[in-house]
């Protein structure tokens, strides 16, 4: 792939260290394979490198690659149902050794990652850019390119479902 000469200007090294890790947990919430986000990942960074046109301001630029990077992962989950494949063993990946009193903390914080991951994609992709990229109802409805109004009401339902999944373990929190 050639590289626009325009596209140099705009620093590649700031822009991978600004939106890897971004794009990386986009991807990891929609394709749940640590694999298929690094790949989608690398896309994304490489079209926002080469992205020729200029960005309104960093908010505008930061909601492109979450944009990019969204579509991306529905691309490849939608191109997965028209092709299913055979899925390899899944090698454990390895763990880094745990401090005392960690255990108990890594996972009640694994289960909640579970619960939320168990959500269905639009309540997963909502909370996700809401609660974790802190993006304003508004914007998670730009981005995901629904209403404001339906945004929040896959936020309620997620919360209701959480709260269900989740209860018992989280009773000392305001609900």
């Amino acid at each position: 792939m050639q590289i626009p000469r325009d596209a140099l200007d705009r620093d590649p090294e700031r822009l991978v260290r600004d939106y890897a890790d971004l794009v990386l947990r986009v991807c990891y919430t929609y394709l749940r394979s640590t694999a298929d986000a690094e790949d989608v990942c690398q896309d994304t960074l490489v079209k926002l490198i080469c992205h020729e046109e200029p960005f309104r301001d960093p908010g505008h630029e930061r909601a492109w690659v979450v944009r990019v990077a969204a579509n991306a992962c529905k691309n490849l989950l939608r191109d997965r149902g028209a092709h299913p494949e055979v899925a390899l063993d899944a090698v454990a990946e390895p763990v880094a050794p745990r401090e005392s009193g960690e255990d108990g903390i890594l996972r009640r914080d694994e289960r909640v990652l579970a619960a939320v991951m168990a959500l269905p994609l639009p309540q997963r992709e909502a909370v996700y850019l809401h609660y974790y990229e802190g993006y304003p109802t508004r914007e998670v409805a730009r981005i995901v390119g629904a209403t404001d109004a339906a945004v929040r009401q896959r936020l309620s339902r997620a919360r209701a479902r959480l709260r269900e999944d989740l209860k018992g373990d989280y009773d000392d929190f305001p609900a």
